[in-house]
């Protein structure tokens, strides 16, 4: 699998998501087989470039390559500029964020909002493109989207061939409608016909949460690549489960409580440096919820953890709880349902 010129590791994907797929995720993940993952969307308002978020957003030190950023906007211009500063900044690959639902994106009309305008979703890959995707130094432009607006407003083959022509050099489809947001399951026949109809490499996203869901999806679809975003949060082994049932059509053993334990404790130690004290403490919370998620007495647990009021107490806390959690292997309900 190639993105423009960086051969990929394999064709297994980490979704991009807004507060969850930082560096020492994303870093995690790759460690764990996933062979490409995409920044935190990065807004393209100038006034927003320098912003402790947008620079930690930004934040790739020590990251394996290929480094990939993607950028929300709805202005062409603005969008061309925040790719030209994110290559300055590192970038290696451009990701045109066109398939988030939340509100705040849709009410300025960026993200999956702009489906509902196709003349601008022309401007935008167009600008973007010729800002860094052509020339000697070529930096790849990929373009994420969704089905379309809503159910009765599937346009994703028409946005295909305008990404294709444009010169977008990967296409990722989330197999829902803006208006389905993550509601009931996504749907993979609009991807099967996006991928009949463009040349451009295209991947799959949407409920691939297993390793049976990633072959049948990548069979049916006939995709080149898969994505998966809210299956790895806590469970970020996903990938070398998926990757190895890809390669010899068996399935790993369940991770044992003591490997979790360890690949938890490297993620939170990486998590607080990455943002000190104060506010690692604060985002370290939700990732030892989904780690802890379907374990015996989870939930008592993470309203004790949440008192917690430095980052040694709470790693302390995670630990303890870990080390009962090892008395009662039996009851570890989330690797056998997961």
């Amino acid at each position: 699998m190639q993105i423009g010129h960086h051969k990929l590791a394999n064709a297994l994907f980490v979704a991009p998501m807004a507060g969850v797929t930082d560096r020492p995720f994303r870093q995690l993940c790759k460690k764990l087989g996933a062979g490409y993952a995409v920044s935190e969307m990065i807004a393209s308002n100038a006034i927003l470039w320098n912003s402790e978020k947008t620079q930690r957003r930004a934040n790739h030190t020590g990251e394996f390559k290929p480094i990939a950023v993607q950028i929300a906007g709805a202005d062409p211009d603005m969008m061309a500029a925040a790719a030209k500063l994110n290559v300055d900044r590192g970038a290696q690959i451009i990701d045109i964020n066109m398939g988030c639902p939340a509100k705040k994106v849709c009410n300025v009309a960026a993200g999956s909002a702009l489906l509902k305008d196709q003349p601008l979703v022309q401007q935008i890959v167009e600008a973007v493109v010729n800002a860094v995707g052509v020339g000697p130094d070529a930096v790849p432009v990929t373009l994420k989207i969704r089905t379309g607006w809503d159910r009765e407003h599937k346009n994703a083959l028409s946005i295909a061939k305008i990404a294709q022509e444009a010169g977008i050099s990967m296409l990722t489809i989330h197999g829902r409608t803006r208006a389905d947001l993550y509601h009931g399951e996504a749907e993979y026949d609009t991807i099967a016909a996006v991928k009949e109809s463009v040349r451009i490499p295209v991947v799959a996203n949407g409920d691939i949460n297993t390793p049976e869901k990633a072959k049948w999806v990548l069979t049916y679809t006939g995709v080149d690549a898969l994505m998966i975003g809210r299956a790895a949060q806590g469970r970020p082994w996903i990938f070398r489960e998926v990757d190895h049932y890809l390669l010899t059509g068996n399935k790993l053993p369940n991770p044992q409580i003591a490997e979790i334990q360890a690949i938890m404790n490297e993620h939170l130690l990486d998590h607080y440096a990455f943002y000190g004290e104060y506010t690692g403490l604060r985002t370290a919370r939700k990732h030892i919820g989904w780690y802890c998620k379907g374990l015996r007495n989870s939930h008592s647990f993470r309203h004790l953890m949440n008192t917690a009021d430095d980052c040694k107490t709470q790693l302390q806390m995670v630990n303890d709880y870990f080390d009962e959690m090892k008395l009662h292997s039996d009851q570890l309900l989330f690797l056998e349902a997961a």
